[in-house]
């Protein structure tokens, strides 16, 4: 039998689910429990084509609009990722029943934007145009009262209608360093802009970047467990190149590994973004132990305990689960 090679494998920790995202999950699978097939989904419940695809296995329709959904009596979800205010308006005058899966962190940010909107601030977002929880953000406030910034440049060249009445909020999957970055610059031209009572970028982003800083700097290649579509799983590649790991690549399951990147390396950093399952680190660290010797070792930077609850509609389904 041929010796494989030996690889120590360094195990990022915090990393995969965060509490939103297992809420999210929970509220779909609940919902399945409780009302049975079909329930409607707005848009991918979390960005995992394997949890998307788990949950339609069961009897879960992802639908981008509800328009799609015809006359029903069954519930209708919508994503982690929260929505415009004129959705839940459209659901009620089609007279859905609906469960809210919005992030409280996400939400918190949406009460932040209303609550400036609400003293006469002009809002600046931090974050990427066209991403799901953004439209959300931007939606929750008439048109033209929050302006976007996706980059530094952005920044650079915003000009408010009175500097004095700034307000800035964030998406809360983005890079911490680049945002960091955007935000000084925005204090620097506008002294008096309002930011957050408490930051923007949720703990789950922040946890996974630092668990990516604190071992990308040590390994000759990093895999970042998460679907293309997901916001903070491309993050967690970014800041991985950016503290030395230069062989950093996004893969969603072992299946598309490119072992040709592989060769010859000795160690190999592994973390998952917030909505992929601990299964699909499992598959990878399995894939590499059928051609590598491998040896296992957990990097812990910090603990997580957070949990959230669900929509009161499904709690007594929850409890019956449970025991």
């Amino acid at each position: 039998m041929e010796k494989r090679p030996p690889l120590d494998i360094l195990l990022c920790a915090p990393r995969g689910f965060c509490a939103g995202v297992d809420r999210a999950i929970q509220i779909v699978e609940l919902a399945l429990e409780k009302y049975g097939a079909p329930v409607y989904v707005r848009h991918a419940i979390v960005h995992n084509k394997y949890v998307v695809d788990g949950l339609r296995d069961r009897g879960a329709v992802f639908v981008e609009d509800l328009s799609e959904i015809p006359p029903t009596d069954a519930p209708v979800v919508f994503s982690a990722h929260g929505v415009p205010k004129s959705v839940p308006a459209d659901a009620k005058s089609r007279n859905m029943f609906f469960l809210d899966a919005t992030c409280p962190l996400v939400s918190k940010v949406h009460v932040e934007a209303q609550r400036h909107h609400a003293e006469g601030q002009e809002i600046v977002l931090i974050g990427h145009a066209g991403h799901p929880e953004v439209v959300g953000t931007m939606g929750q406030l008439p048109p033209g009262a929050i302006s976007l910034i996706e980059h530094l440049a952005d920044a650079m060249a915003f000009t408010p209608r009175d500097p004095a009445k700034l307000a800035f909020v964030t998406q809360t999957t983005l890079s911490v360093d680049d945002t960091r970055e955007i935000v000084d610059a925005l204090k620097r031209r506008f002294p008096l802009i309002s930011g957050p009572h408490k930051e923007d970028i949720c703990y789950a982003t922040t946890n996974r970047q630092d668990a990516i800083k604190a071992v990308a700097p040590e390994v000759d290649a990093m895999i970042v467990v998460g679907s293309p579509n997901s916001s903070n799983s491309l993050r967690l590649v970014e800041v991985a190149e950016r503290a030395g790991c230069t062989n950093a690549v996004l893969v969603d399951r072992a299946s598309q590994i490119d072992w040709s990147r592989y060769q010859g390396i000795r160690t190999l950093g592994v973390s998952a973004g917030a909505s992929a399952p601990e299964k699909l680190v499992d598959e990878v660290i399995e894939a590499f132990a059928q051609r590598f010797d491998i040896k296992v070792e957990a990097r812990v930077t910090a603990r997580e305990n957070i949990a959230f609850n669900i929509p009161r509609e499904l709690r007594t389904i929850e409890a019956a689960v449970s025991q």
